[in-house]
């Protein structure tokens, strides 16, 4: 089979508030509008990163502004709908209860999120007495720091000095299911840090959570920066996904990125660690140049998520999308006859939004590849519809949700 798929999964790039978004307390949350709109307007210029109206002319190309208006039912400010358009495109509804990173991408291969994960509160202290106990004497640690819903760099800044000295972890969470552990790589060690992850992922799975989160950090106090040696325990998901299928059929699996991680390292065949946009993208040509027919290639660019949208900094975003869309025809020179690339997400995370939080937002649905023809796919009622896609073009076992649109 001369077919091959390229996932560029670009974290958090919503495209307009869902049809559920009150549920969420997410009406008019618009990340790419958003952002187009504050480029236009004049309120995303810096020096030496970027200037001017947002410029993704690839990507108009392949029909995102035409997704952004059918998502947004009405014109946006500062993007362009009337570039004429090669490919498919449409944009998502997400089914899945939450707008989380596993439950996006999960639903995408398949598998949407129909239960609760379990949260912790957003009240001081916000991690059950008995699992802090449980951690501190399994791990054999001094204590902790933080217990409290929090904002990583925020929390990072506050107690890294504190946890340097005591050699207490800092333990925190937020809206999301998730149990992060922060701590600083020279001092308290990175395999370290990994091992109380490991320890803490077994404690968690009885209150439902999603994921356990290593965040690594380096530098001195008021100069703490992450590295990019996170790393996510994600409880794995609970039926075989497209990545299975395709596994199962005899088929390759590239995971870029934090994919595999996401996926509880379930139906992968090679994982290939990379960090930031620039790393991220070689490592995806690098990877097309070699991947045998009938493969799948996915790659998740975690710093649209973890640097921008989190961090609400509306120009670093835009600077990223611009930075990808200038690199997209690299990829396109390497594509072979029959191969396709899609370019979605997995939920929003707008920086013009309050708060730090995800957003409930539609995804946008692009596919393009050689000879493909020009369609408009419209809504999709649910993130498996290219999943189902995917798994029908290369021809494996049908997935459980999902309509294909090819």
């Amino acid at each position: 089979m001369n077919r091959r798929i390229v996932i560029l999964l670009l974290d958090s790039f919503g495209i307009g508030a869902s049809d559920d978004a009150k549920a969420f307390g997410d009406v008019g949350a618009n990340t790419l509008g958003h952002i187009a709109q504050a480029c236009f307007e004049g309120k995303a210029s810096a020096p030496n990163i970027r200037q001017g109206p947002l410029c993704i002319p690839n990507l108009g190309h392949r029909g995102l502004a035409k997704a952004a208006v059918l998502s947004a039912g009405k014109p946006l400010i500062g993007l362009d709908d009337t570039v004429p358009v090669e490919g498919l495109y449409g944009f998502a509804q997400e089914v899945s209860h939450g707008k989380d990173t596993p439950s996006g991408h999960w639903e995408l291969c398949g598998v949407p999120v129909l239960f609760q994960w379990g949260y912790f509160p957003a009240q001081y202290p916000s991690f059950p007495k008995a699992l802090i106990d449980d951690f501190i004497d399994k791990t054999g640690i001094p204590g902790i720091l933080g217990n409290c819903h929090a904002s990583g760099t925020d929390i990072m800044a506050q107690l890294g000095e504190e946890h340097m000295k005591s050699g207490k972890p800092i333990v925190y969470t937020s809206a999301d299911s998730v149990f992060q552990i922060a701590a600083h790589e020279d001092t308290f060690g990175l395999q370290h840090l990994y091992e109380l992850c490991q320890v803490a992922r077994k404690l968690v799975d009885p209150y439902n959570v999603g994921r356990v989160i290593a965040r690594p950090f380096k530098g001195t106090p008021g100069h703490f920066q992450r590295t990019d040696n996170r790393r996510d325990y994600t409880m794995p998901p609970p039926a075989p996904t497209l990545l299975d299928h395709l596994v199962q059929a005899g088929r390759k699996v590239i995971a870029i990125g934090k994919t595999a991680d996401i996926f509880a390292h379930q139906g992968i065949s090679e994982t290939i660690k990379a960090a930031g946009l620039e790393g991220l993208f070689a490592t995806t040509l690098d990877a097309l140049k070699t991947a045998p027919a009938g493969s799948l290639i996915f790659t998740n660019f975690v710093n649209f998520d973890s640097h921008y949208g989190h961090r609400r900094d509306v120009i670093g975003y835009a600077a990223g999308l611009e930075y990808l869309d200038r690199r997209l025809p690299e990829l396109d020179a390497l594509l072979q006859p029959g191969d396709r690339v899609l370019v979605t997400a997995d939920h929003g995370c707008d920086p013009t939004w309050p708060g730090s939080d995800h957003t409930r937002e539609h995804v946008p649905v692009l596919m393009w590849g050689p000879n493909i023809s020009t369609q408009n796919i419209g809504k999709r009622n649910t993130f498996a519809d290219a999943g189902q896609s995917i798994a029908r073009y290369l021809d494996v076992k049908p997935l459980s949700f999902g309509h294909s649109f090819l």
